[in-house]
């Protein structure tokens, strides 16, 4: 099965579409990860926000208390004001002590271990000691948390207490929030997708549009009519081609010219040659004997008369054939006209055959392989009469005199079409001439015009059949004619 590859216009739109696509999916890519990165960076920064104004607000309330270093007690008085602070900005707030001991927290009831923890781990002290302060992500994926740990210190500079501001980054709210974003951002793509999809296919069909005309008038093209130019505004690349062609069209008309006069001049030399040739072929015999008369003219002589009678003979014999010359050049010139009617081809091939049979030493066959003796079609009667003589004739030239000679004419129907074959007896066709049976002017006779098997050709291209042959030197060869049975009737006599 074969795959018909898309044209220039297809790719084009196709690659345009595609490229948009890709870039489209490529920015979505981006855009999500991008998204998705701010908005882990705002919760972070939103958190730190939150931890240093709780930080300040104690710190503000330590300045007038007399706390321990190391806050190791409960005191009413501070859990209040964490209770508050948490309160006033809605969130929850832990406290350890300076080992990382659970003291108080906003939501004592909390049992989420990764929300509530009672003992500080050790990897996260370890990080506390060494940078005062620290943020720890925690939780799955669904139920992600934030934390900070920070050191709280007493107006003396000295850490009382570690704080511990938990944040529920839930991925569920992550997850509406990029899903808004993502829908808003295919709506836009949507719109945008259509937009380039309508112009991909405008921009196509505007870069093909003159490739298109070009293709039109390239198909147009013709050596033996007027070819028209194309007139392109621009001077870009396809500018560029639209002057090749026209540059490229007026030296084709420039070479048909040429080309028509040098085949005008070739045809009238060679049948100017070979029409010479032909006619001085007789020319010679007739000079001869007119010389031959001259030396011997006696009117005296008693053989007087039978001389002249036999040299009158010759020149009607010369004469004969020059005048069968000039109609074979004019019956090959006169091809292209054909009357074309209804004929009997069974009538054409008897006719054809009873004219040579009188001939001494030849015998003549007709076989009928149809299913009638009335064979009607379309052809003209004159010009398949000429060519089946000229085949039968050309079948009795080939026999040589040491051979009785034996024409056998068969006809028969194969499927839907007519072919007729005779077959000859005699040398046959060598292989180096059988490429050049029927070019005009080619005969393996030593007299003759060869143009016959040339006119046959052309007899039967007008009638739309076929002609062929086929031959075994030295066995002798057989020619087939096949015409198309456009109308055949069968008659009832």
């Amino acid at each position: 099965m074969s795959i018909t590859n898309p044209s220039l216009r297809t790719r084009i739109y196709f690659s345009m579409v595609i490229m948009i696509l890709i870039s489209m999916l490529v920015t979505g890519i981006f855009t999500i990860f991008h998204f998705k990165a701010k908005n882990d960076e705002y919760h972070q920064k939103r958190l730190s926000r939150q931890e240093e104004r709780v930080i300040a607000t104690i710190q503000y309330f330590l300045k007038d208390s007399d706390l321990q270093e190391d806050l190791n007690t409960y005191i009413k008085d501070f859990e209040d004001k964490i209770l508050e602070i948490a309160d006033v900005n809605n969130l929850d707030i832990n406290i350890f002590n300076t080992h990382g001991e659970i003291l108080m927290s906003s939501h004592m009831e909390l049992e989420d271990p990764n929300f509530f923890l009672k003992i500080i781990k050790d990897s996260i002290f370890y990080q506390l000691e060494k940078n005062q302060h620290v943020v720890v992500e925690q939780g799955s994926e669904d139920n992600m948390y934030l934390s900070t740990y920070s050191y709280i210190k007493n107006k003396g500079g000295k850490r009382i207490c570690i704080i511990n501001l938990p944040y529920s980054r839930t991925g569920s709210a992550n997850k509406r929030e990029v899903s808004e974003f993502l829908s808003s951002l295919l709506i836009v793509y949507a719109v945008l997708l259509v937009g380039v999809i309508l112009l991909a296919y405008l921009l196509s069909n505007y870069i093909t549009k003159s490739l298109r005309v070009i293709k039109e008038r390239f198909k147009s093209v013709g050596i033996n009519k007027k070819n028209e130019q194309i007139f392109w505004k621009g001077s870009d690349e396809i500018g560029s081609l639209v002057t090749e062609y026209n540059h490229m069209i007026t030296q084709l008309e420039i070479s048909a010219e040429k080309l028509a006069k040098s085949e005008r001049e070739s045809a009238w030399r060679e049948m100017a040659k070979q029409v010479a040739h032909e006619i001085k072929n007789p020319l010679t015999p007739m000079k001869l004997s007119v010389q031959h008369l001259q030396r011997s003219f006696d009117p005296n002589d008693v053989d007087f008369e039978e001389k002249i009678k036999i040299f009158s003979d010759k020149m009607i014999r010369q004469i004969d054939t020059l005048s069968s010359i000039a109609n074979e050049f004019s019956n090959f010139a006169k091809m292209p006209k054909s009357k074309i009617g209804k004929i009997d081809l069974i009538k054409v091939l008897k006719e054809a055959i009873e004219l040579f049979a009188e001939i001494e030493g030849v015998k003549m066959h007709f076989t009928n392989n149809t299913s009638s003796d009335d064979l009607m079609l379309d052809g003209d009667d004159e010009q398949l009469t000429r060519v089946f003589n000229n085949l039968i004739k050309n079948g009795i030239q080939a026999i040589p005199e040491n051979r009785e000679g034996e024409i056998i004419v068969v006809l028969e129907e194969v499927d839907g079409s007519v072919v007729v074959e005779i077959e000859d007896n005699g040398i046959g066709i060598g292989d180096e001439k059988k490429d050049q049976i029927f070019v005009p002017n080619f005969t393996t006779k030593s007299a003759g015009s060869g143009l016959g098997l040339a006119m046959v050709r052309s007899i039967i291209d007008n009638h739309h059949g076929k002609v062929w042959f086929e031959s075994n030197p030295p066995k002798g060869t057989s020619f087939f004619v096949s015409l198309p049975l456009h109308i055949i009737e069968k008659n009832e006599l």
